[in-house]
């Protein structure tokens, strides 16, 4: 993985920092929205003012486009610089497989396959690579600390509730990568004897071709059920953690160690964490799906991007 990072920051570095700063904006916002519902519905009743409501509302609603205007650029951003790489990397192995030692390596099913799919899945993983997680975890970081120092029971319970999801998907994604590298191979093999312009040897491959095309089914097969496992277990985890946080922020307020403001921001705090977590583990398991493609397009012979 270090290597991998090393590649991207030799080739991207200086239009990472951009990417980088536009995260911990957003990511410092994202608590922001929280202190607002809070105190609105704390403050709800026949004794609150009507200039405060507004200013209030005002403030939540400022803060919310703001954020979103940051997300707007930093998402434009990131995306150009994918589209980038997947050009770079494409004419890089384009202009490679006029060379010698490339030409009787590297077929022309195997460059078709890399440059349609394998290449674009790299490239758009580049523009994210960096931005993506900081802003995940800055998040999180973010609107736990906003939690904690509110109450820090429903703050600990929190934390409780996101570690499970990791060790989960650290156990299953090292299944899944495998079953990512074979289907890639395979495909690259099919499609390497559909390329042949040799009719008869076409001929004479054709079950094996029909065979790795099941041998990729079951491949896939597999893939599925250990993803949807995954999706399982995150989506009963969060339903653990919204029963948790009503139960213990009611027994907090029953002994006035709490408030109905607390209770609901803690609510909207875990949607706030389930959403960046989701995407935080969904990127490491783009980044172990994307690091099996980026080794096998790199693989013997060497193939730089530019």
């Amino acid at each position: 993985m270090l290597n991998f990072y090393k590649r991207i920051w030799a080739h991207t570095g200086r239009r990472q920092i951009l990417l980088i700063v536009l995260s911990l904006i957003v990511a410092a916002l994202a608590a922001a929205p929280l202190r607002y519902q809070k105190d609105i519905i704390n403050g709800l009743g026949p004794d609150m003012e009507l200039a405060r409501l507004v200013w209030l509302c005002a403030g939540y609603l400022g803060v919310i486009v703001l954020t979103n205007i940051f997300k707007y650029v930093l998402n434009y951003r990131s995306s150009l610089l994918g589209e980038d790489t997947i050009r770079d990397i494409r004419q890089g192995i384009y202009k490679a497989r006029f060379s010698a030692e490339t030409e009787t390596t590297r077929d022309t099913g195997t460059l078709a396959t890399i440059i349609s799919a394998e290449s674009e899945e790299v490239g758009r993983f580049v523009g994210a690579a960096i931005a993506n997680p900081l802003l995940q975890v800055g998040t999180l970081l973010s609107v736990i600390t906003y939690i904690a120092a509110t109450q820090p029971y429903l703050g600990v319970f929190l934390v409780l509730i996101v570690l499970p999801q990791a060790a989960i998907v650290l156990v299953l994604q090292e299944r899944v990568n495998r079953r990512v590298k074979e289907r890639t191979l395979v495909l690259r093999e099919a499609s390497s004897t559909i390329s042949e312009e040799n009719l008869e040897r076409i001929r004479d491959a054709q079950q094996g071709v029909l065979d790795d095309f099941d041998h990729i089914y079951t491949t896939r097969r597999g893939i599925f059920r250990l993803k949807l496992s995954m999706k399982f277990a995150m989506n009963l985890l969060n339903g653990i953690g919204l029963v948790g946080i009503l139960l213990i922020g009611g027994v907090l307020m029953m002994h006035g160690r709490s408030d109905v403001g607390t209770v609901v921001a803690s609510i909207a705090a875990l949607e706030r964490i389930s959403a960046p977590w989701r995407a935080l583990l969904g990127f490491y398991k783009e980044l172990s799906a994307v690091r099996v493609k980026f080794d096998l397009i790199m693989g013997p012979p060497a193939v730089h991007p530019t």
